[in-house]
């Protein structure tokens, strides 16, 4: 046999987490076997081995939250126009790395690859409409309010701050774009939990977001067993919202306990279509209302106000 011939040596891609624009490994050193989905037939077998998935420890998730606390200032701060810029080049980098998504899609749900072709183009989409949203939201629910006196009140939107995202389990990628992007979209930064049971395209997603003009920090993904890492965030005392979108129903009321402690914004978990469309409402529910009050004042002697 000819080298020309002979077999390449397979060069296995290594996962890790993304916290701060870094990639680090868990700290505890853990990881866990990812697989193909199996059919309803062939559940009680096992998929073909993909990976290893680094098993995030209660330590990575503090981490996160740290570094997602340190990004909430100038992400918050930048303008709408410019975090519309920023999500539109999250786009562009997701459509250039399509083929990869593709077939992580299809090993992870289970899908041919037209269905994962498809699944991946409306998750590309998905993230194109919220970019053109950002500087749009505030029309939609802030205003100048009807008030009595010589008065003018605005009301506007803020973000909410730190948010804990637990991804969907099904739905490894265009449930995971549909439920960070109007997150970051409003100014929040997040600290995301990924599929359990597929959290490649997830982990995928941290090296898109790496290289496109995303500051460090504004989202974070994690993996691993997610009762385990959503635990101590639900509880955080820096963290001012979570998504239950990946919870089940007894993991979702645990948490929600937890989450009273401060008083944090809650997402409850609802059954979803994620080719449907999104409406406003994920974006509307992770901020906050500000109401300003201003004097009117009076333009020359004739006493007329604006």
């Amino acid at each position: 046999m000819s080298a020309a011939e002979q077999t390449r040596l397979s060069v296995f891609k290594t996962y890790k987490l993304y916290v701060g624009g870094k990639f680090p490994r868990s700290e505890s050193g853990r990881v866990y076997e990812v697989t193909t989905a199996t059919s309803a037939a062939g559940a009680a077998g096992k998929g073909k081995w993909l990976a290893n998935a680094p098993l995030s420890s209660r330590k990575d998730a503090r981490d996160a939250v740290v570094a997602a606390r340190k990004a909430f200032g100038a992400w918050s701060g930048a303008t709408a126009y410019n975090r519309g810029q920023i999500l539109y080049r999250v786009a562009e980098m997701l459509e250039g790395r399509r083929d990869q998504f593709v077939r992580e899609v299809a090993d992870a749900e289970g899908l041919s690859k037209s269905k994962a072709a498809a699944v991946v183009d409306a998750a590309i989409d998905r993230w194109v409409w919220y970019a053109g949203w950002t500087d749009k939201i505030g029309q939609v629910v802030g205003g100048a309010n009807p008030v009595a006196g010589p008065f003018f009140n605005l009301s506007t939107p803020e973000p909410t701050g730190v948010v804990t995202v637990l991804a969907p389990q099904d739905s490894s990628f265009l449930g995971l774009v549909s439920v960070i992007a109007p997150a970051i979209a409003t100014g929040n930064t997040t600290v995301v939990i990924a599929s359990e049971k597929a959290p490649l395209p997830a982990l995928s997603l941290g090296e898109v977001l790496a290289t496109s003009d995303l500051p460090g920090g504004v989202v974070n993904v994690l993996s691993g067993r997610t009762a385990e890492i959503a635990a101590p965030l639900a509880a955080h005392q820096d963290v001012n919202a979570i998504d239950l979108t990946g919870a089940g129903e007894q993991l979702a009321k645990e948490l929600e306990v937890a989450a009273a402690d401060n008083l944090k914004r809650v997402l409850r978990p609802r059954t979803e279509d994620w080719s449907a469309d999104p409406g406003t409402h994920r974006m509307t529910a992770l901020l906050e209302t500000k109401t300003v009050w201003h004097p009117t004042g009076s333009l020359g002697a004739s006493g007329s106000a604006y």
